[in-house]
């Protein structure tokens, strides 16, 4: 495959103050953040460099932000989105914050499925209230929802369930039919569905996403936070949405507190609505790139490390990769950067499941997939 994707410079990566190029030294090979390398979409880029031009970097509006993002919705995931049910949020977790805080009490148990993304833990205790862990459960190598552990969890009180979807970091992507039973258990119970699908415009080819408030009972009892940060590569800029699926879901938003709008960016209104009203041949051909980019990690992991088992993604940039077979202990995370210089995201950060797996961000060029496994290689050793 040779396109723009494939023509990344590390020296230029290098030159990158974000996070991802400068918690470690210049030697170790960056792969543990979900962070592509690539390049921003033109519209992107034009949005801000007039932005610049103007000296445009005041306080953000959300002037056409929710007649963009219902375009894209229905675009993309032929999802029927009302335009004046789209609220500004800074980015998914300071929206779950918020709407965390309005829907429940300190001390409510609040529904995760590990392994999932580290942060979920943190926000939920920041927040005051009680984790409640329901894992996946793990199947020849495929991660699957623990539906009488979700009833088990509902029945007992949790008053909250924060979904990821597709699920980070496995790569699934959650059927129709399980969102649904999702949605019907929640108001059996009545319990609020918060669903982070920051990375539903990643879904890859073979797997369809579906929003979650666009189901049935799950447009009464939950909420769909949602941003372009990850299919389009600006979390920095700040500017995600939280969507109401029902009337009784927008009266919980409309509550949001004004810092929500405060604490977004301007950058991050104007490169989201540049991304979802013009973006969409650069995400098309991202798309292909990173369904090409899990089928080389795949086939490079089998060539050079065959003792690690990886599940190819259904969706976004993200591998989780069991490394059990290897020896490594429960923490090959620091064995592979200890012997081989290439940063990887700890397994154990993501929950008790995470025992002796990685997270690897596969987003990258083709030659640079080839040095994370050589570097993983080489920390196994002959």
């Amino acid at each position: 495959m040779h396109n723009g994707f494939e023509d990344l410079d590390l020296d230029r990566l290098q030159r990158r103050r974000s996070e991802k190029w400068r918690l470690y030294p210049p030697d170790v090979l960056p792969a543990f953040i979900a962070e592509m390398d690539y390049d921003l979409a033109e519209p992107m880029l034009a949005a801000l460099r007039t932005a610049i031009d103007l000296s445009d970097c005041g306080y953000a509006t959300a002037d056409d932000l929710g007649e963009t993002f219902a375009a894209f919705a229905a675009e993309r995931h032929d999802w029927a989105v009302d335009p004046g049910r789209v609220h500004l949020v800074p980015d998914v977790m300071a929206g779950f914050d918020a709407i965390l805080t309005l829907a429940t009490e300190p001390g409510d148990g609040v529904v995760i499925n590990p392994p999932v993304y580290p942060p979920f833990f943190k926000h939920i205790g920041f927040d005051g209230r009680r984790v409640v862990e329901v894992p996946l459960t793990r199947t020849a190598g495929r991660w699957e929802l623990d539906f009488d552990g979700l009833e088990a969890a509902f029945a007992a009180g949790a008053r909250a369930y924060l979904l990821c979807s597709p699920h980070n970091p496995t790569g699934r992507v959650f059927s129709a039919a399980d969102l649904s039973r999702i949605g019907e258990l929640a108001e059996r119970y009545g319990v609020l569905v918060v669903a982070d699908e920051i990375h539903a415009s990643l879904t890859l080819p073979g797997a369809r996403h579906t929003p979650f408030v666009s189901l049935g009972a799950a447009a009464e009892h939950g909420v769909t936070l949602a941003s372009a940060s990850k299919a389009f590569n600006v979390a920095g800029l700040k500017g995600a949405v939280a969507v109401a699926g029902s009337a009784a879901s927008e009266r919980l938003l409309a509550r949001l507190p004004a810092s929500c709008q405060y604490g977004a960016g301007l950058f991050g209104v104007l490169a989201s609505v540049a991304a979802w009203s013009s973006g969409g041949d650069w995400l098309d051909a991202l798309l292909a790139q990173l369904d090409h980019a899990r089928t080389e990690f795949g086939r490079l992991l089998s060539e050079r490390l065959p003792g690690a088992l990886y599940t190819p993604p259904e969706a976004s940039f993200l591998a989780w990769v069991d490394c059990a077979g290897l020896g490594l202990g429960p923490e090959p995370a620091q064995v592979f950067l200890d012997r081989g210089r290439v940063a990887l995201g700890r397994g154990l950060d993501f929950g008790t499941p995470g025992d002796g797996f990685v997270r690897v961000t596969i987003g990258t060029s083709s030659a640079l997939l080839a040095g994370i496994v050589d570097r993983m290689a080489a920390a196994v050793g002959p």
